[in-house]
């Protein structure tokens, strides 16, 4: 399935998963900016993350959007096993608070894209990305992604290294405002749909 707009089911919830690692030595990390964007969209809800039941992640309930149809409900995530088993958490969710597959948005770190450069698709490849390769392995890969771009390792870094460091202090004078404009972008896809969201944001 390419970048084309799905139709969803009227009424039913949407999950916007953030990926990241969880603990606080991960939580500036260039991998987590999934996790940064769901703290502010928290913030955005008014509500704190708990513990979501059997499922390993924590979550929180709200609804976004104006009143009236354009409103949505949603459910927050952040998966609370490391990265490479974000599947599982988002696999339960889905069963759990019974969101269709093309209601799942995953918010996370995009290494082919210049840093703060977003993209918005729907399916596709994993690209290397270990949350993506777990969440397509036990769902399929026909969800929604919001891909913040941190660009590529300079010179002979590794990639692993490159991910689990902290942004530099000259991308941290731009981070807040790239994850606050990251969580715009989620609102707009839940909001407005893909493609209204593709013409805004994929700059």
């Amino acid at each position: 399935m390419g970048d084309t707009d799905v139709t969803t089911e009227p009424g039913a919830p949407w999950l916007i998963v953030g990926l990241g690692n969880p603990g606080p030595e991960y939580a500036r990390n260039r991998h987590n900016v999934g996790f940064m964007v769901a703290d502010l969209l928290a913030e955005r809800i008014g509500g704190k993350f708990k513990r979501a039941g059997k499922a390993q992640a924590q979550v929180i309930e709200g609804r976004i959007g104006p009143p009236g149809p354009a409103n949505r409900r949603v459910i927050l995530a952040k998966p609370m096993s490391y990265m490479n088993l974000s599947g599982g958490p988002v696999t339960a969710l889905r069963d759990f608070y019974k969101v269709p597959t093309a209601n799942i948005v995953a918010v996370h770190d995009e290494l082919d894209i210049d840093y703060g450069v977003l993209r918005l698709k729907l399916g596709g490849g994993d690209n290397g990305h270990n949350g993506l390769k777990s969440m397509t392995k036990s769902m399929g890969p026909d969800y929604h992604r919001v891909r913040f771009g941190i660009g590529r390792p300079p010179g002979r870094m590794q990639v692993a290294d490159f991910v689990l460091k902290d942004f530099s202090a000259a991308e941290r004078k731009e981070l807040d405002y790239f994850v606050d404009r990251a969580s715009d972008a989620v609102e707009a896809l839940v909001i407005e749909g893909l493609e209204q969201a593709q013409s805004t944001y994929n700059s």
